[in-house]
């Protein structure tokens, strides 16, 4: 049993370990190429080329996969099956086509809800209670494979991106090491997915970054916890980006200081700052911000940062429309 595992950053890398830890024959590992990293711009190899040469597993890193040496490739190792997990890139049919036993792929979420290359960014920024794992058969679409197995999680007040996908990753490992043996031995039956169903979870933006602060503190929470740790919320103070890393759920806050205003203060108005947090009007409540960075400095708590920097009560923290002026 020839299997090809295919993919890039550490959400992969349990996955790899639980084929090789359940004896599994992994003789090719395809990852994405080395990239420049950080700002020296150092080439960095990916996370899974780094597991596979602690094994001294063979690596190929093809810049495109559907050309066609790069299938031909493929071809001459004669896999048996292709196991995939955010690899990056589509593979055509030539390759979908080549192992006995298909091409699976283990996806960060609950198929057919957020298909596509952000599915853990997108669930937590809608404020899903649930999300998981599901492994499928790969198809020539975008995720749109019939469905082998699935794993749920819940999606707790305390969860960032960073920490479901640390979770997620774990959960794929799991649920690919119960379902492999059923698949080898004919014994799956793969479930279509519900197109009327299907939700698509695109690539983060730098638009959806920025805080519209119009819309509901529940909503801005959820982008703030969405967008941790990469590639971060922001805003617009003096002018100039402020990266907001957390906020308090405004479901367990204290009433607001909007008391002290005359009228109703507009959505980004700095109503008041202290350690416990900078509490700002939004367009549905006020949300305490509890972690920040201000531009060219580190991030920091806001217990920290009031120490040295008072924010004055009437401060309007810059809008999306005002970005983008």
């Amino acid at each position: 049993m020839n299997i090809i595992f295919m993919g890039t950053p550490d959400f992969a890398v349990p996955s790899l370990r639980a084929l090789l830890e359940e004896g599994y024959n992994v003789t090719t590992v395809v990852t994405q190429p080395d990239r420049p990293k950080g700002r020296k711009r150092v080439l960095t190899p990916p996370p899974v080329k780094v597991e596979a040469e602690k094994h001294g597993i063979p690596v190929l890193q093809p810049e495109k996969l559907r050309q066609a040496d790069s299938v031909e490739v493929l071809r001459g190792l004669q896999p048996d099956l292709i196991v995939t997990a955010a690899y990056g890139q589509i593979l055509p049919k030539a390759v979908l086509d080549l192992p006995a036993h298909g091409c699976i792929n283990i996806h960060a979420s609950l198929l057919p809800k957020y298909r596509g290359g952000a599915p853990i960014h997108h669930a937590v920024l809608r404020g899903e209670s649930v999300t998981g794992v599901t492994i499928m058969y790969m198809a020539t679409g975008l995720d749109t494979g019939d469905m082998i197995s699935k794993v749920e999680l819940p999606i707790e007040d305390t969860d960032t991106t960073g920490t479901l996908f640390e979770k997620l990753s774990i959960a794929g490992a799991d649920l690919l090491k119960r379902t492999l043996p059923d698949l080898l031995a004919g014994r799956i039956q793969a479930v279509p997915q519900n197109e009327a169903e299907a939700i698509y979870s695109p690539n983060i933006r730098r638009e959806d970054e920025l805080i519209d602060w119009s819309r509901s503190a529940v909503e801005i929470w959820n982008q703030v916890r969405g967008l941790n740790p990469f590639p971060g919320a922001y805003t617009l103070w003096n002018g100039e980006v402020m990266k907001v890393w957390a906020s308090a759920n405004p479901r367990h806050t204290a009433e607001p200081r909007s008391r002290s205003f005359a009228g109703s203060p507009a959505p980004g108005t700095v109503l008041g700052s202290s350690e416990q947090g900078i509490e700002v009007m939004t367009g549905e409540g006020t949300l305490w911000l509890t972690e920040i960075q201000p531009a060219g400095k580190k991030a920091m708590p806001v217990s920290e940062f009031v120490r040295g920097v008072q924010i004055a009560p009437g401060t309007a923290f810059g809008s999306a429309k005002e970005a983008t002026t």
